[in-house]
């Protein structure tokens, strides 16, 4: 059954792996520029697109250095809430029903706010959003690899501050190779100690040591991409027996290189191997993408079938860093909807499953 984009649309969906500096609407990024009098290297939502597609593509270096770009306009309390309230707003309109947005405090303080206001004023853009759309949201804190273990730990710190008011995890971010995470361990002692969940970029722009210190020195509930896991078959297993969730966002992992293309990326691989794989659009103005594109790009290039597809959403629903009462009420009422939706795109070939585990 050839599943149609519009299902896909109207499927209810998570986006777990999604960056607010890397998810600007294109209108809002040149209207900003105007605004914050920066000199942008594009006039147009088109030349945006043509722009970002030549100067994010090659490598994770290249990928992160347009995020300059992005971060020069985000310095102020008004434009961080609106930046976070569109964001929730345009995933909403294509029926993402759980997303966790994640970004560092540390790379909006320029014009002199603490951290604790740059992360009230997106808690407060994303609470706006789901007041008026059916979204629910959480906020990731992230530190980066490349900024001092101190740094990591400060933002654990505001992370718990945080943990009943919004922020439902924290991230190590960044470039992999000659920045290992365990160098952060004191940051992600704080977070166990204090219950919060974790998760980290790894797997991404460096082999499976990077994946394997995400687990086993920082213990890490989630890996963000996970890409290059395939190279360490037993890492793979205990991944896939201890069920740590895959954060894997196919687009930005083929404009980085890490899969040469889309028919080569790992997903299927890891899919059929049963690991709990979810799907994400990590930044959807840098790789120009949507939650509803990236289980499209699946879709056609993996061959999935209805219920392979059914699964990888629950897999999204299953890994979100939500209390499990709360989990388990938002994933019965997204499995109805799904069910719901396949039986009216599927008449008499769709039968619903027992069990979705």
């Amino acid at each position: 059954m050839e599943i149609p984009r519009e299902l896909i649309h109207r499927l209810p969906k998570t986006d777990l792996h999604i960056h607010l500096d890397g998810s600007l609407r294109p209108s809002t990024l040149l209207e900003l520029g105007e605004t914050c009098h920066v000199e942008m290297p594009f006039t147009s939502p088109e030349g945006i697109r043509t722009y970002l597609s030549k100067a994010a593509a090659g490598d994770l270096k290249h990928y992160l250095s347009v995020f300059d770009l992005t971060l020069s306009v985000m310095q102020s309390e008004e434009t961080l809430r609106r930046l976070a309230y569109e964001l929730a707003v345009d995933a909403a309109r294509e029926n993402v029903r759980y997303m966790e947005v994640r970004f560092s405090p540390i790379l909006h303080e320029r014009n002199g706010l603490t951290w604790s206001k740059i992360v009230q004023a997106v808690l407060d853009g994303l609470r706006e959003a789901e007041d008026r759309y059916v979204i629910r949201t959480g906020v990731i804190l992230c530190g980066i690899r490349t900024m001092t273990p101190a740094m990591s730990l400060q933002l654990a710190d505001t992370t718990v501050s945080f943990k009943d008011n919004g922020v439902v995890g924290f991230d190590l971010a960044g470039a992999e190779k000659d920045y290992p995470a365990k160098d952060h361990l004191e940051a992600f002692y704080r977070i166990r100690n204090s219950n919060v969940s974790s998760t980290v970029h790894a797997g991404e722009d460096f082999g499976p040591p990077s994946i394997h210190q995400a687990i086993h020195y920082c213990g890490a509930h989630r890996i963000g991409h996970g890409t290059l896991l395939w190279q360490d078959r037993d890492l793979m297993n205990y991944v896939n027996d201890h069920r740590i969730p895959l954060e894997m966002c196919l687009t930005s992992n083929v404009q980085i290189g890490v899969a040469p293309n889309i028919r080569e990326h790992p997903f299927r691989l890891y899919f059929e191997a049963g690991l709990r794989v979810t799907l994400n659009t990590d930044n959807r103005l840098i790789s120009d993408t949507t939650m509803t594109a990236e289980l499209d790009l699946a879709c056609r290039n993996f061959h999935l079938s209805v219920y392979d597809l059914r699964g990888i959403l629950i897999n999204g629903f299953k890994s979100a860093f939500l209390p499990h009462r709360e989990k388990v009420t938002l994933l019965r009422s997204a499995i109805d909807d799904m069910d719901r939706l396949f039986e009216e795109y599927f008449p008499g070939s769709y039968r619903r499953l027992r069990s979705f585990i």
